[in-house]
């Protein structure tokens, strides 16, 4: 408030003067009949005595009168501001709003990390609806909006629309989430939804705290037919965060994962020594740690800060943090006889309250992947593990993988694992084929590769039902795929174009009945085709995997392919963990109920939150959007699993943002209506109030003296 306004205000002050005229006002004395009086003769009286407030009404009306006047002096000067867009010479507008909703989002803008974080104050997912919001009510007859959220996945929360009550509806179902972020996505989606429309003027308003995981991508910026405007400065990510990224339990060992943001003003140092600061009967992950320098450790949130097991209110573990702590395992033991549910915890405070605390069950073991290769036929040159090993690894998956000699024979054998990977396997023997269709049936995720081998299975050896009719192999007429009928490979299927194959699987027209066809060869041939069995689902491809055969294991969309095959498994429950935003598959089953376990203060259950199940292609899916504790309810059969927060959420480091998307013709802040014309209408009524008020006493002063 500038001094100009603050003296315009203290105009209020005058309100005394009422109140000392009031006070200060004469009137005749009052007289009392006193019967020895009469004896006396009269003589006039010489003084009077003050008055207390009599009139009331005309005080309130002269008191409310000054006030008035004080906030009409001050209105003028103040400035009530909210975000608006600017428009070209008054053009209709065609608008996308972007409103991050991800984990990130949940921190308070200046927090700065400590117990600070926690005290009362908007968060930037707050302040990013109420700015949406604003430009929701700046819209005018003939625009047209749309609102789209950027928690991973980017979803359409409201398509492009002129009703614009739907917009101010939609935004009031938008709440925050625990979800990964992906700008990217979301701005792609913004982009669909406005080509097309006539309104000239297409806009992107991206409200987020820019913090992706990603601060090395190229910076946001619009494109020459549609504009993004990245408005709030205050929304940019800053602060220091620690969080629980993975709390698993095995026998009488708890497994935590902390993940810690590098503090802004240091770098990490190769060389710097990790401070011993663990408690008895903790171990760490040191290759798992990335030490700083000590400058850097000192400013990290993980200083003075410890890790805790609880049960219940007790604490019946505990581990301090390594202040140079980045991301590192810590590992502590459980003395006999603990529950079955336990939490973990992190003591003090930091930018995000909402990451350190996570529930620990036994349940909640990586994905487990077995993988059947020949490494005779599938090698690289350069020596090491085979090629599908190697990507997979790569990847980073989250996901443990198990190289198997060959494909069991017991279903008991398959069951502890959600997906199986075998290349060019020269057919199964009737058992193991019994073994593997239970298993799929059960909800497993099976990936076949078909080969020369495959071709030339052996009397009574063959894949049915896994993949009905006979596999042959022949000469490839067509040299790749064809990337329009790759979609599901993503923007890496154009590498498939030509895989240099020296031959290729030929399948049956049975095969693709009652199947989905992935991908095809250029002459129109099933690539990759992908086969629902009961709860699992089969996918298999017309090449090995082979470098002398082809070269599909060396190129990108190879590892498309199996990111895509990891996550079916994962989706359709072979995984006990599973991170916000990510969804679970339920093909197969008929009752579906899921339903979030909330924990309270002290450690116990307090209550649960049913899901919505939603059936996308006569599929049953359920998409987890906060982190904890879940139960699932299967056709009856019940079973507890976890969600948990995307590690490279903890990465508060902001994406860059081109200088275009900040131009000031896009929009700003402006004033909002001027409350002046209304409060000189009060003033006016006040002045007649006080006017008829001053009537009726005048009329009735002389009424009462003829009455005395």
């Amino acid at each position: 408030m500038s001094f100009v306004t603050l003296g315009a205000l203290l105009v209020a002050l005058l309100v005394g003067a009422p109140v000392a005229a009031h006070l200060l006002r004469r009137r005749r004395a009052e007289e009392r009949p006193f019967p020895p009086a009469r004896l006396v003769p009269p003589t006039p009286p010489t003084a009077r005595r003050r008055s207390l407030l009599e009139d009331r009404a005309l005080f309130a009306t002269r008191a409310v009168s000054v006030l008035a006047l004080a906030v009409l002096g001050a209105t003028p000067l103040l400035r009530c501001s909210h975000l608006s867009l600017s428009r070209r010479a008054g053009a209709s507008v065609a608008l996308a709003i972007v409103v991050d909703d991800s984990l990130s989002m949940r921190a308070r803008p200046g927090s700065g990390g400590g117990d600070r974080a926690e005290r009362a104050g908007a968060s930037r997912f707050e302040r990013a609806l109420t700015a949406a919001r604003e430009l929701a009510g700046g819209l005018a007859p003939g625009d047209a909006a749309a609102l789209v959220l950027a928690g991973a996945p980017a979803r359409v929360a409201l398509a492009s629309t002129t009703n614009l009550a739907a917009v101010t509806e939609a935004l009031a179902a938008v709440t925050p989430s625990d979800r990964a972020t992906d700008l990217d996505g979301a701005l792609d989606l913004a982009r669909d939804l406005l080509r097309g429309l006539p309104q000239s003027d297409k806009r992107i308003v991206l409200l987020s705290d820019l913090a992706d995981g990603a601060p090395g991508a190229p910076p946001i910026s619009g494109t020459p037919d549609i504009a993004t405007w990245v408005p709030l400065r205050e929304l940019e990510a800053a602060g220091e965060d620690c969080g629980i990224v993975r709390a698993d339990r095995s026998s009488q060992k708890a497994r935590i994962r902390v993940v810690c943001t590098a503090p802004a003003a240091a770098a990490p140092g190769p060389d710097a020594p990790a401070a011993e600061r663990d408690a008895p009967g903790a171990e760490r992950d040191s290759s798992a740690a990335a030490p700083a320098t000590p400058a850097a450790a000192g400013a990290s949130a993980a200083a003075g800060r410890s890790l805790e097991v609880r049960a219940g209110d007790a604490v019946i573990g505990k581990v301090a943090l390594d202040p140079a702590l980045r991301a590192e395992e810590l590992t502590l033991d459980l003395p006999s006889g603990t529950p079955e549910l336990l939490i973990a915890a992190l003591t003090g405070g930091d930018a995000i309250a909402e990451d350190d605390r996570a529930p620990i069950i036994s349940s909640g073991g990586p994905l487990s992947i077995a993988v059947v290769v020949d490494p005779a036929t599938t090698h690289v040159e350069t020596g090491g593990p085979p090629p599908l090993e190697q990507a997979l690894s790569a990847l980073d998956l989250d996901a443990q993988i198990r190289p198997l000699p060959s494909v069991p024979e017991h279903a008991d054998e398959l069951a502890a694992h959600a997906g199986l990977i075998v290349d060019d396997a020269p057919g199964f023997t009737p058992e193991v084929r019994r073994s593997l269709a239970a298993w799929v049936e059960r909800g497993g995720v099976a990936l076949l590769t078909l080969g020369q081998r495959a071709a030339a299975a052996p009397l009574g050896a063959g894949f049915e039902p896994l993949v009905p009719g006979v596999v042959r192999w022949s000469a490839s007429p067509a040299r790749g795929v064809d990337p329009a009928t790759a979609g599901w490979l993503g923007p890496s299927a154009a590498g498939l174009t030509d895989v240099a194959p020296r031959g290729r699987a030929t399948l049956g027209a049975e095969a693709s009945e009652g199947a989905e066809v992935l991908a095809r060869w250029t002459d129109g041939a099933p690539f990759l085709v992908r086969r629902p069995l009961g709860r699992g689902v089969v996918l298999f491809m017309t090449l090995p995997l082979s470098t002398e055969e082809s070269d599909v294991a060396l190129r990108p969309a190879f590892l498309s392919l199996l990111d895509g095959f990891v996550g079916a498994a994962r989706a359709r429950g072979g995984a006990r963990r599973l991170a916000a935003g990510e969804m679970w598959t339920f093909d197969g089953y008929r009752d579906v109920k899921v339903e979030r376990v909330r924990v309270d203060r002290g450690q116990g259950p307090a209550g649960r939150e049913a899901l919505p199940v939603a059936e996308v292609e006569r599929r049953l899916r359920v998409s987890p959007p906060l982190a904890g504790l879940y139960e699932l309810t299967l056709d009856g059969e019940r079973s507890t699993r976890v969600v948990s927060v995307p590690e490279r959420e903890i990465d508060l480091r902001p994406r860059r943002v081109a200088e275009s998307a900040r131009a000031a013709e896009l929009g700003g802040m402006s004033a909002s209506i001027d409350g002046s014309p209304y409060v000189a209408l009060l003033l006016l009524a006040l002045l007649a109030a006080e006017l008829l008020l001053r009537a009726v006493g005048a009329r009735r002063e002389p009424a009462e003296a003829r009455a005395g």
